[in-house]
């Protein structure tokens, strides 16, 4: 029986040539991503980056007092850990999961070795970091400028953006943690969502009932974010729909994993 999982899941993995994934291919370990767990914390040493596959992680600044406000969030168009090869090994931000599922682990110096052979995987990271740090960019801006009900919408676009399907789990504790404000506050943004037919929400599962009214309802954050990604890697950022290129690489991978 064929494995539910596999490294195309993740578009960057998906977008490196054969001949480049087999080099690594052997050191992919899958990894269970628990809801919760924590990754890396900030001024960490890195030891792994992760590519994500079916689980979302986010990435939060932790004020001194403890506060948290997430900055960025990372799903299958990208890797935890850009850090390394930025130059700092550490990272900034504490990483952790808000949407279960699985993703991939490869030591640090793999990735590093790859990385400095300046190919395909380079080009592929230092494209991504310009796109996560246009989504952090964004993020604060969006976060200091518009209702909290705007946000949400942003942040419910980018999460299905990342899943296959229209429901996802999310507390109310969560989200204000993540948008740095009261849950009296996401309460009202949820009531407002609901009211107006785009959103069902029960015992913390948000089902989205009305996607392109959704989007109409979102800030521009949203879209500035989506099409730098869609500039960047010259495909709609959407887990759902995978271009023929992907596909057909897919069809590859699975190959080269069987055989190994």
């Amino acid at each position: 029986m064929s494995s539910p999982h596999s490294p195309s899941q993740n578009h960057l993995l998906a977008s490196l040539p054969v001949a480049e994934f087999r080099r690594i291919a052997p050191h992919l370990e899958l990894a269970p991503m628990p809801l919760g767990d924590v990754y890396y914390e900030s001024g960490g040493k890195l030891q792994y980056v992760y590519f994500p596959t079916t689980a979302i992680v986010s990435l939060h600044y932790v004020m001194r007092n403890g506060a948290p406000a997430e900055i960025a969030g990372v799903g299958n168009e990208g890797m935890l850990g850009i850090s390394l090869f930025m130059g700092g090994n550490a990272t900034p931000s504490r990483a952790f999961v808000r949407t279960a599922g699985y993703g991939y682990k490869l030591k640090a110096r793999l990735l590093m070795d790859e990385f400095n052979r300046a190919g395909s995987m380079q080009r592929l990271l230092l494209r991504y970091t310009q796109a996560l740090i246009t989504q952090t960019s964004q993020t604060v801006a969006c976060n200091r400028r518009h209702p909290v009900d705007q946000r949400l919408c942003r942040w419910l676009l980018l999460s299905l953006d990342r899943m296959p399907s229209s429901e996802l789990r999310m507390t109310q504790e969560l989200v204000a943690n993540m948008f740095g404000v009261g849950r009296e506050e996401v309460m009202e943004a949820i009531r407002k969502l609901q009211q107006a037919g785009l959103i069902r929400y029960r015992r913390d599962h948000i089902a989205v009932l009305d996607r392109p009214g959704l989007e109409k309802r979102a800030c521009e954050c949203y879209s500035v974010i989506k099409m730098e990604f869609g500039r960047l890697f010259g495909l709609d950022w959407d887990c759902r729909p995978m271009p023929e290129s992907v596909r057909t690489w897919s069809r590859a991978s699975s190959s080269i994993c069987a055989q190994m």
